[in-house]
């Protein structure tokens, strides 16, 4: 079998075909996780991004971060991860989760989902209010491409 482990080797990771990306409030890390996936890979992966908690709106910030590199996520409706489970459920083989509140989530959905969780400790770019904007947008772009980078190497086939 092609995930079987070579003798004395490491285990093949499976090929993801849904992944579930994680935040606190699905407007800045995750909204540019899943903005990034369905970019490269969405011909492919099934691709979707909820937070634990509700209440903040699309941070204008990541979307003109990911609008410099042509990606478009000016649509983003942030949710919750209950209300992507109430509209069409957790089918996901992989949760990529991006803050430890998210990460403790995760695990917690695992007690009833057959999904790998894996924990991408990633910056909260909304925590830096002082500068100026492009001051400010340094930090986005730097969350934006250190996430194009683990997405492109962990979800190419």
């Amino acid at each position: 079998m092609a995930d079987e482990a070579p003798p004395g080797g490491p285990a093949k990771k499976r090929r993801v075909q849904a992944v579930l990306f994680m935040c606190n409030f699905n407007a800045v890390r995750s909204l540019a996780a899943e903005a990034i996936a369905r970019h490269y890979f969405g011909k492919s992966i099934y691709v979707q991004s909820a937070g634990v908690r509700t209440g903040e709106p699309r941070d204008p910030f990541m979307v003109a971060a990911l609008d410099e590199i042509g990606i478009d996520a000016s649509r983003h409706k942030p949710r919750t991860v209950e209300e992507l489970e109430e509209w069409e459920g957790l089918n996901f083989d992989l949760i990529i989760t991006l803050s430890p509140e998210a990460h403790h989530k995760a695990i917690a959905l695992t007690h009833t989902l057959a999904a790998d969780v894996e924990y991408w400790p990633t910056p909260d770019p909304t925590i830096n209010q002082e500068g100026t904007r492009d001051q400010r947008m340094d930090g986005y772009r730097d969350v934006r491409d250190g996430l194009i980078y683990r997405i492109k190497s962990r979800l190419k086939s």
